[in-house]
């Protein structure tokens, strides 16, 4: 399989003010798939503009025909399962069947308190985020769901048609721990990674690498002990958080030298974000173009 190239617009623009010409640029570019962060606010853009992604991929559907689109990633910080799967019908509706989910378990960020709550553990964050997707797999794919569990519940919760795309639209889970590689393995089309955070600040490319390479064995196993085998379970880089941070979008070569060393690991999609400029995403856009029309066609 050939390796995919996505892109990642942050939803920090009106749409009439530079969203609605990304979008179909994007498309016009060939990206595989066009997502956005699913974030209440984050990080340097909290005082900014930010727009709910939702809306935001329901809008980018009507401008664009045969991009996929999708959220990189959703997570149960202010999602509840029933009413993110009527939105995920309906935008795969308006899509025409274009829409993967990514999906993780949250963190520690602006969304873990906006709606007043405390924090929660990395324990209790894994506890709900093993509660939150099969659930809302069985919401994208059964017509009435009744469930009640620790922290979620759905009484009669219906779905009527369901996903245009079948048995449902695809999940791309985010996961590097145990019990997130499970569900993975369980519930994904796809997986998703980062690398390793450890190693943003003071680690080497080389170090990445290494760690990202025990990630994938440890996904391996985890489909392994399933008994699915993994090549079918689509695995997707986002980048911007490795130690190479911009560095690949400085130069065709650069990048195609950085996915390179990834696609053997057998990663078959990377995700790099539309550039912004004065932020850690700045990047030339002329060169951040060109890596668009001619980067996947040096690494078949």
């Amino acid at each position: 399989m050939s390796l995919r190239l996505s892109t990642v617009i942050l939803p920090y623009r009106r749409w009439h003010e530079g969203s609605r010409s990304a979008w179909m640029r994007a498309e016009e570019l060939g990206f595989h798939t066009g997502y956005t962060y699913d974030h209440l606010s984050w990080r340097s853009f909290r005082d900014g503009p930010w727009f709910g992604a939702v809306p935001t991929l329901t809008a980018a559907a009507g401008v664009t025909d045969r991009m996929r689109l999708g959220t990189l990633v959703t997570s149960p910080n202010f999602r509840h399962p029933v009413t993110l799967a009527k939105e995920l019908v309906t935008l795969d509706d308006i899509s025409g069947g274009r829409v993967t989910l990514g999906i993780g378990a949250g963190g520690t960020g602006f969304d873990a308190t906006a709606l007043g709550q405390e924090p929660w553990t990395p324990r209790e964050r894994a506890d709900r985020f093993a509660e939150f997707v099969p659930l809302l797999d069985r919401l994208l794919s059964e017509d009435s769901v009744s469930y009640e569990g620790d922290f979620y519940a759905a009484h009669e919760a219906r779905n009527i048609p369901g996903c245009v795309q079948r048995p449902r639209l695809p999940f791309a889970v985010a996961a590097t721990g145990p019990r997130g590689l499970r569900l993975a393995a369980r519930h994904g089309q796809a997986w998703v990674t980062t690398g390793d955070p450890r190693l943003y600040e003071n680690g080497t490319s080389e170090q990445s690498v290494q760690a990202i390479r025990g990630q994938v064995e440890k996904l391996a196993d985890a489909c392994a002990e399933l008994g699915r085998d993994v090549t079918g379970l689509d695995r997707i880089l986002l980048t911007g958080f490795t130690p190479d941070r911009s560095r690949p979008l400085q130069s065709l070569d650069a990048f195609v030298d950085f996915a390179g060393r990834h696609a053997e690991l057998g990663f078959t999609e990377i995700a790099v974000h539309w550039p912004i400029p004065d932020s850690d995403f700045a990047a030339d856009q002329k060169v951040f173009e060109r890596i668009a029309m001619e980067a996947t066609a040096q690494l078949r």
